[in-house]
C-alpha cells in the first residue's frame, strides 16, 4: 500500500500533541505537591522523556512490536536500534516511522504517569533506574499484548488483541490501569510519606494544575484520535467521542465534590478532566457520543469517589494515581462490555445495545490480568531496588524538601528579595542553622488558606 501524506501527517502531528502531555503532566503533577517538592515531581516526567526514549529506540519497539514470541512478546533483537524500519517500509498508510514515533510517546507517558503515586519520597536516581527497568519488563510486553495486532504485522500479534479481541482503542489496558496498578504497588514498598493524614498536603499551586489538565486535554485529542492512524472517519469520531467524555466526566467530579464537600473546586474540575479522558482511551471508537457522555459521567463521579479510599484503607497514593488512572481505565475498559454500539467505528455491540456479555467478560479479563501482571511485577522491581539502592529518600530529606536535596535547587528562589542564599527565600530572616526549607514542610506555602481541600487530589 502506499504511503498516504495526509495520514502520515496527522499521526506525526498527533505523536507531538502528546509528547507535549509529559510537559503538561509534570505541570499538572508539580502543582499538587507541596512547593519544597515541585522541581522533583516535574523532574521525575521529564527524565522519563530521555530514559524511555532512548530504550525505545535500542529495543522497545522492537519488543512491542517485533515477531511475536507466543502473543506475550516481540523480538527485542528484530529490529534492535530500528534497524529495517527507516527505509520505505509501510504500515497501513503511514511510514512505520512514523509508526515508531507515535507509540513511542505513548510509552514515555506511560512511566511518567506513575510517578505521582510516589511523590514526595522517592529517590531521583532510584527513580530513573525504576523508569529503563518498568518499561522493559513491564511496558513493552503489554503494549504488544495490547497493541500488536494481526495484519498490522507480518506476523501474529499479542495475546489480548489477537486472542482475546479485547476492545482498547488508545491505552486503557496498556498505559491507565498498567500505570495505576503500578502506582499501587509502588505506593505500598514505599509507604506513607511523613506526616501522611495528620498534616495537610495541599496543592501548593492550582493555577499549574488548571494548566497542565489544559495541555492534556488538548494533547489527548492527538492520543485518541491519532490512534486512528489516518485522518478519516473513526479519527473524528474518536475526537468527538474524546470531547463528550472529558466534558461530562468534569461536571459528573464536580456534582460528586460539590455534594460531598460543599464546594466545586478547580482541583476537582482539572481532576474530572482527567478522569474522563482517562475513561473514553479505551472506548473512543467503540461509543456513540451519547454513550460517551454516559460513561464520562459515571467515570468522573466514580473517581472523585474513589480518591478518598486511600484515607480509609491507609496507602498514600500522594496524588491519586491509583483513583483516576486505575479506577477510570477499569471503568472505561469494562463500560465498552456494556456501552459499545456497532454504529461506531469499532462495530461491535455490548450488553446494552443487545450485544450481550461476550465483549463485556473479554473486557473483563483484559482489565483484571493486565491489573495482576502490572501490580505483581512492580512491587518485585521496587522491592529490589530498594534492598539494592534505596527508593525512598531519608526523613531529613523529606521534611526538609526533596527538592534541595535531590537537585540543590528550589523552585520558587526569593532571595532577590530578602538577599538569603540558596534555598526558601526566608533564609535570611530565620535564626542560623535552621532549615532553609523549614517554613514550607508540612504544608507552609503549599497550603491554600482559606480554601476547604477535598478529600482527595487527584492524579
Amino acid at each position: 500500500m502506499n504511503i498516504n501524506t495526509g495520514d502520515t501527517a496527522w499521526v506525526l502531528a498527533s505523536a507531538a500533541m502528546v509528547l507535549l502531555m509529559t510537559p503538561g503532566l509534570a505541570l499538572f503533577y508539580g502543582g499538587m505537591v507541596r512547593a519544597k517538592s515541585v522541581l522533583n515531581m516535574m523532574m521525575m516526567s521529564f527524565i522519563a522523556l530521555g530514559t524511555v526514549s532512548v530504550a525505545w529506540v535500542l529495543w522497545g519497539y522492537s519488543e512491542a512490536f517485533g515477531e511475536s514470541w507466543h502473543g506475550l512478546v516481540g523480538n527485542p533483537f528484530q529490529h534492535f536500534g530500528l534497524d529495517g524500519l527507516l527505509g520505505t517500509r509501510v504500515f497501513g498508510t503511514i511510514p512505520a516511522s512514523a509508526f515508531v514515533a507515535f507509540q513511542s510517546v505513548f510509552a514515555i507517558i506511560a512511566v511518567a504517569l506513575i510517578s505521582g503515586a510516589i511523590a514526595d519520597r522517592a529517590r531521583f536516581a532510584a527513580w530513573t533506574v525504576f523508569t529503563v527497568v518498568w518499561a522493559t519488563v513491564v511496558y513493552f510486553p503489554v503494549a504488544h499484548w495490547v497493541f500488536a495486532f494481526n495484519g498490522f504485522a507480518a506476523h501474529r500479534g499479542g495475546w489480548i488483541a489477537n486472542d482475546l479481541k479485547v476492545i482498547d482503542f488508545a491505552g486503557g489496558t496498556a498505559i491507565h490501569i498498567n500505570a495505576g496498578a503500578a502506582g499501587l504497588a509502588l505506593a505500598l514498598v514505599l509507604g506513607r510519606r511523613v506526616g501522611f493524614g495528620r498534616e495537610p498536603m495541599r496543592p501548593h499551586n492550582l493555577t499549574l494544575v488548571m494548566l497542565g489538565a489544559g495541555l492534556l486535554w488538548f494533547g489527548w485529542f492527538g492520543f485518541n484520535a491519532g490512534s486512528a492512524l489516518g485522518a478519516g472517519a473513526t479519527a473524528a469520531v474518536a475526537w468527538v467521542n474524546t470531547l463528550a467524555a472529558t466534558g461530562a466526566a468534569m461536571l459528573g467530579w464536580l456534582a460528586v465534590e460539590r455534594r460531598r464537600d460543599g464546594h466545586a473546586t478547580s482541583l476537582g474540575a482539572a481532576s474530572g478532566v482527567v478522569a474522563g479522558l482517562v475513561a473514553i482511551t479505551p472506548a473512543c471508537s467503540a461509543l456513540t457520543p451519547v454513550g460517551s457522555v454516559g460513561l464520562g459521567a459515571l467515570a468522573g463521579a466514580a473517581c472523585a469517589w474513589a480518591v478518598g479510599l486511600k484515607f480509609r484503607l491507609g496507602f498514600d497514593d500522594s496524588l491519586d494515581v491509583v483513583g483516576v488512572h486505575l479506577v477510570g481505565g477499569l471503568v472505561g475498559t469494562i463500560g465498552v462490555g456494556f456501552l459499545a454500539s456497532a454504529s461506531a467505528p469499532a462495530g461491535v455491540d455490548g450488553l446494552f445495545y443487545g450485544g450481550g456479555v461476550d465483549q463485556l467478560w473479554r473486557q473483563v479479563v483484559g482489565a483484571v490480568v493486565v491489573l495482576l501482571f502490572s501490580f505483581t511485577v512492580t512491587w518485585v522491581i521496587g522491592k529490589v531496588i530498594e534492598a539494592t539502592m534505596g527508593f525512598r529518600v531519608d526523613r531529613e530529606a523529606e521534611l526538609a524538601g526533596i527538592d534541595l536535596r535531590e537537585h540543590a535547587e528550589t523552585g520558587y528562589d526569593l532571595t532577590v528579595l530578602t538577599g538569603g542564599r540558596l534555598g526558601a527565600g526566608t533564609a535570611a530572616t530565620k535564626p542560623a542553622g535552621s532549615s532553609p526549607l523549614a517554613g514550607s514542610a508540612a504544608g507552609g506555602p503549599a497550603a491554600q488558606s482559606g480554601t476547604k481541600t477535598p478529600e482527595g487530589a487527584s492524579a
